[in-house]
């Protein structure tokens, strides 16, 4: 079966955009984004730059550019149709290994280059179709606010929007507790359970669920602990499901917001009963900690 290629090229600051967008923002999300430089051994940051991203369906491009446009990116994409290959797979594979504090995520492409550290925690993740490969400032960023947080562990966990479930993985393999992994997507959570499977992550019970609704979490509720590494939108819809389903003195890391959509998650959270408790830096990803103190 063919799938679809959309390329765009510029400078690196714009093309970053443009990767980030649709790996993030835009719905449904490309099946893959890759940003390259032609000529890598030059330092430039002004051409030479490329976006690529991978569709298994042939995607709207017109509703792509104009997503684009109402970002302030006015380069239209071209479309690619390609040969029959898994270029979702090709385009992830040998992103190389990543440390996010004591995590560290890799392929099974690179399995014989995992440093071997006391203290360590591997999760491995292949390519596939599920959100989430670790290589994205959001869930490395909800990784390093997890590895501070380690000596706090919770009782009851729940991952709202799991994706390929490595913060799930990762919180089990740090607590041994137990944790619910839900996504409104079924093949996310068929590949999120394998993930597991694949990491010897115990005591995770995965659920296909959009937001709250779903009976299951209504009865495993409430929870002390919450990861909802997902879109600036559903965050500020879920603030009220959020409160009526989180323990007293519970904690949620919060990710997948754009900066400049920070203020408004705040104020939505702050209405519900939450108190921020810090802020993982960074300037297009920011990741944040609340507490409910209230109800």
């Amino acid at each position: 079966m063919p799938s679809f290629k959309v390329v765009w090229s510029g400078d690196q600051d714009e093309m970053s955009r443009i990767a980030d967008l649709l790996s993030e923002v835009y719905y449904p999300p490309a099946d893959a984004v890759s940003l390259t430089k032609k000529d890598a051994v030059k330092e430039d940051a002004n051409s030479g730059w490329s976006v690529g991203a991978y569709f298994a369906d042939a995607p709207d491009l017109v509703g792509i550019d104009r997503f684009l446009f109402q970002a302030g990116i006015v380069i239209p994409g071209k479309i690619e149709e390609l040969a029959d290959r898994d270029w979702v797979a090709h385009s992830l594979e040998g992103l190389g290994i990543i440390r996010c504090g004591r995590f560290v995520l890799y392929g099974i492409h690179d399995e014989d280059k995992l440093p071997d550290q006391p203290g360590d925690v591997p999760i491995r993740i292949d390519a596939n179709q599920a959100f989430g490969t670790g290589h994205h400032p959001t869930t490395a960023g909800c990784l390093e606010v997890l590895d501070r947080l380690a000596d706090q562990a919770p009782v009851n966990v729940l991952d709202l929007g799991t994706g390929s479930a490595i913060l799930a993985i990762a919180a089990a393999k740090l607590w041994q507790t137990t944790i619910l992994a839900t996504d409104i997507d079924s093949t996310s959570v068929e590949i999120a359970a394998e993930n597991a499977r694949l990491n010897s992550a115990s005591g995770i019970s995965f659920l296909s669920a959009a937001g709250f609704d779903h009976a299951e979490i209504s009865a495993r509720a409430p929870f002390d602990f919450i990861f909802a590494n997902i879109l600036a939108g559903p965050l500020v819809e879920f603030a009220p499901g959020m409160s009526d389903h989180m323990a007293q003195a519970g904690m949620v890391i919060l990710a997948g917001l754009l900066a400049e959509q920070e203020l408004g998650v705040t104020a939505a959270y702050r209405a519900n009963g939450f108190d921020l408790e810090r802020r993982h830096q960074h300037e297009t990803w920011p990741v944040l900690v609340f507490t409910k103190t209230s109800s």
